[in-house]
């Protein structure tokens, strides 16, 4: 289906969402940006146009598949045990990253997503609330979404001008209207001069038409690995 056909058959956008691809980047790490970039072409196009029908369930993987070089997929940044590495297929998370976010501002159920254990950046800039991401590893981190509604959503990912973009779509006005907001934000120290971030993230439901809240809702609990030291200031873009 092309993006003219998506576009007119699911007229209404439900969530949509952007991020960059490219962040401050070093000498040391542009190759690897350039592979993560390069990896989200390949996947986008797995997904794009993929129609989740009620009571249907999602999967990043099954869609994407695994990423292998012989599929065309380069080395790209992936992070293990919160440092940066090169990984064939590395930057897929930026995908799930963006899938989950906008599921959390649509009808649609997330009933699988793993969190992130590593807190790497600092939040000068960060657009997001830390924790709102949705980690994937081939082939036992998978994200999965549920239809729990009586009519169908199509997802349409793509890439324009060095971001990543992506919306659910459906052929129906969406009722309700979302609110995501970070809450309980606090900080431990541990053993080893360590420490560890924790929050929750929840949802405020609104009626679309009256503005009137239906419900305010704990979404999900969030414990990561600080990598750097509390209060660091930074001038990273991070989501």
């Amino acid at each position: 289906m092309t993006d003219e056909q998506i576009d007119k058959e699911f007229p209404f956008v439900t969530a949509e969402h952007s991020s960059p691809i490219f962040r401050n980047l070093s000498k040391e790490d542009t190759e690897l940006q350039q592979g993560k970039a390069h990896n989200l072409s390949i996947a986008v196009k797995k997904l794009n146009g993929a129609v989740l029908k009620p009571g249907n369930i999602f999967s990043y993987w099954r869609l994407v598949g695994n990423p292998t070089f012989f599929k065309g997929y380069a080395k790209g940044m992936m992070l293990v045990n919160g440092k940066p590495v090169a990984k064939i297929g590395g930057g897929l998370c930026a995908l799930s990253n963006l899938i989950y976010w906008m599921t959390l501002h649509s009808p649609l159920a997330v009933i699988e997503r793993f969190r992130h254990s590593y807190d790497v950046f600092p939040d000068t800039n960060r657009t997001l609330p830390f924790g709102s991401g949705a980690t994937c590893v081939y082939n036992y981190r998978d994200l999965m979404i549920k239809n729990n509604s009586s009519t169908s959503f199509i997802l349409k990912v793509w890439i324009e001008d060095g971001k990543l973009c992506g919306q659910w779509r459906c052929n129906i006005p969406c009722p309700f209207r979302y609110e995501v907001y970070q809450k309980d934000h606090w900080i431990t120290a541990e053993i080893g001069n360590n420490y560890v971030r924790h929050n929750t993230i929840c949802r405020k439901t609104f009626d679309a038409q009256t503005n009137q809240m239906l419900s305010d809702e704990q979404i999900t609990e969030n414990h990561a690995l600080m990598m750097y030291e509390p209060l660091i200031a930074s001038s990273s873009t991070n989501e």
